[in-house]
């Protein structure tokens, strides 16, 4: 790989992460592909049952707009913080390391979750998003 594309991959991951801590879905989906592959670490038989709609399988753009959107209506504003600790470049690949504080809207129970996001860019614009995190610590914090 060219340090020229660990470069972009960077200057992109850097601005998806600036993008997200403002809270603009429409603004954060710009970065996405029109078509991309994403995941999540949560076990595939509980999409939909839980009280985590937003995690769930995305395919689009316009699905990683409803991500950001559904993450955020499930939270409650203003009391959320992201410690990123190390951000891994290697060619289009890159690996963001860190730790989630978040209060549930349902509960009002907050959590902290440690996770790494693994993304890969294209041509400017990620292309995979899969995010491996203490689902534990969410499931608790929505639990009736």
């Amino acid at each position: 790989m060219t340090k020229s594309t660990d470069t972009t991959t960077r200057a992109v991951v850097e601005e998806l992460l600036l993008r997200i801590g403002q809270g603009d879905a429409e603004r954060i989906a710009e970065l996405y592909a029109e078509r991309s592959d994403w995941k999540l670490s949560w076990p595939e038989d509980e999409h939909g049952r839980t009280a985590t709609p937003w995690i769930r399988p995305r395919s689009t753009r316009a699905d990683a707009a409803a991500h950001y959107r559904e993450l955020a209506a499930h939270h409650v504003p203003g009391e959320a913080a992201t410690e990123i600790e190390r951000i891994l470049v290697d060619g289009a690949d890159a690996v963001v390391l860190g730790e989630i504080r978040q209060t549930a809207k349902a509960t009002g129970r907050p959590y902290r979750a440690r996770f790494a996001l693994h993304l890969t860019v294209e041509d400017g614009l990620v292309v995979r998003h899969h995010v491996y995190e203490d689902s534990l610590a969410v499931a608790r914090a929505f639990a009736p």
